[in-house]
């Protein structure tokens, strides 16, 4: 069984509502959207097992539509029965043993069109979220998006989205993918070197009928 690693995120309490400063789009009255303050949120971990030898810390939202055709369509919602998808916000992996936060602000701040870099940080190796798909082929925003970009679920969607921050504690010190990941590889790379892990819960909406 896998022990449990005790996760703090102090702008909110576990379970609740997502400030609007730490998400990548807040409302606005015209368009529904604006870009937002785009800030990651400080996060701790504690009681790691004695042989932790790297740190491993994914934000997912498990609440994504499997199918883009309704998704911010004026006149349209997004039904609640509609199968859901992951999306990734922040992967980041060879997070060093000894370290134990990451500082709200610290790696993201704003947005930024075309992605933070990916690679290797002071915090550990940044792979790529999953606004490199949703922007692909844009002229404006494409790019690969590496570092935590935070939440900008559809306006239009009639359910609110959950967005879960995992810190895992693994028994390498790195898990050797290559240059450019993801979310999946990053999870494939782990099975089996898992020693403890613990989440921190956020709830975020841009339907004004949810907020």
């Amino acid at each position: 069984m896998t022990a449990k690693l005790n996760v703090t995120i102090d702008a909110w309490p576990n379970g609740g509502t997502i400030p609007d400063e730490y998400a990548f789009g807040n409302p606005a009255e015209e368009g529904h959207v604006t870009f937002g303050r785009n800030r990651n949120p400080n996060i701790c971990w504690s009681e790691a097992p004695i042989e932790t030898r790297s740190f491993v810390i994914i934000c997912h939202d498990p609440d994504v539509p499997s199918k883009p055709d309704q998704v911010n369509k004026e006149g349209m919602v997004v039904p609640a029965d509609l199968p859901r998808v992951n999306f990734f916000h922040w992967v980041l992996v060879d997070v060093p043993a000894h370290l134990r936060e990451i500082v709200a602000g610290e790696v993201s701040n704003k947005v930024t069109s075309g992605g933070k870099p990916i690679g290797r940080t002071q915090h550990g190796v940044c792979g790529i979220n999953n606004y490199t798909d949703w922007f692909a082929g844009d002229a404006d925003m494409g790019g690969d998006y590496g570092g935590y970009d935070g939440p900008c679920p559809p306006w239009n969607d009639t359910i609110n989205h959950h967005y879960h921050f995992t810190v895992y504690a693994l028994d390498v010190p790195s898990l050797n993918l290559p240059d450019r990941f993801g979310g999946p590889e990053a999870l494939a790379a782990m099975e089996g070197h898992v020693l403890a892990a613990g989440e921190w819960v956020g709830v975020y909406s841009l339907n004004p009928d949810l907020r």
